[in-house]
C-alpha cells in the first residue's frame, strides 16, 4: 500500500513540475508576444498616448476580432512609431505588428490584455457637452454599449474613459467607410451631426 502511495505521490509531483515548466514557458512566450504592444499601448495596455487606444481590460473576443481584422488588412493601419523601448522612434503600423502573428498568438495576446485593468485616461473635457453626450448615448448607444460604454462584456470595446483623440479618429474611420462597422451602429452614427458626435466623445472623456 505504501509503495502505491509513494508511486502516486511521485506521479503528482512530476505532473506539477511539468505544469510549472509549461506555465513558465507560456509566461515567457506571452511576455515576448506583448512586448511590442506595450511599447505603444503601455504596460498592461494602459496607454498614455492620446492617439493610441487603451486596450487593457477589453474583452478577449473584441481584441481577437480587432487584431484579426488588422492582420487581414480589413481596418486602416495609419503609420505611427514606437513610443518606448529599443525601437523608440522607429516607424511602424498595426498591420506590420500583427502580420506574423499566428491564430494562437493573437488568441494569447487577446487573453492577456483582457485580464488587465482598464485604466481611464486623465483628460480635459467640456462638462456641458458631456451632459448632452450622455443624453445622446442613452438614446442611441446604451443598448449595445451598456453602463455608459464601460462594460467589456459587450464585446464592443470600452469607450468610457478612452482617449478622446482616439475616439474622434475612430468615428472618422467609421463614417468614411475605412473601418468596418455593424449596420445598426452605422445607421445610428449617421443620424448624428458633428456637434452630437463631439458631445458623445466628451461624455466618454468625462469618465476618469
Amino acid at each position: 500500500m505504501k509503495q502505491k502511495t509513494a508511486g502516486y505521490s511521485i506521479w503528482i509531483c512530476s505532473a506539477l513540475f511539468s505544469l510549472a515548466i509549461a506555465t513558465g514557458a507560456w509566461a515567457a512566450d506571452i511576455h515576448k508576444l506583448v512586448e511590442d504592444c506595450t511599447h505603444c499601448h503601455g504596460k498592461g495596455g494602459a496607454s498614455t498616448e492620446p492617439d493610441v487606444p487603451i486596450i487593457g481590460g477589453y474583452s478577449a473576443d473584441y481584441i481577437f476580432s480587432s487584431l484579426t481584422a488588422l492582420k487581414n488588412q480589413e481596418r486602416p493601419c495609419p503609420e505611427t512609431e514606437y513610443r518606448s523601448g529599443d525601437k523608440k522612434g522607429t516607424k511602424t503600423d498595426m498591420c506590420q505588428v500583427v502580420k506574423d502573428m499566428s491564430h494562437s498568438d493573437i488568441k494569447q495576446v487577446a487573453q492577456y490584455f483582457s485580464e488587465q485593468k482598464f485604466v481611464r485616461a486623465k483628460q480635459k473635457f467640456d462638462p456641458e457637452l458631456a451632459k448632452k453626450g450622455q443624453e445622446i448615448h442613452e438614446k442611441h448607444c446604451e443598448k449595445c454599449h451598456s453602463n455608459g460604454a464601460s462594460a467589456a462584456k459587450d464585446d464592443a470595446g470600452i469607450q468610457a474613459g478612452q482617449h478622446m483623440a482616439y475616439l474622434e479618429q475612430m468615428c472618422k474611420e467609421f463614417l468614411s467607410g475605412a473601418r468596418p462597422i455593424p449596420k445598426k451602429m452605422k445607421a445610428r452614427l449617421e443620424q448624428l451631426d458633428k456637434e452630437s458626435i463631439n458631445a458623445l466623445i466628451n461624455y466618454y472623456g468625462s469618465f476618469q
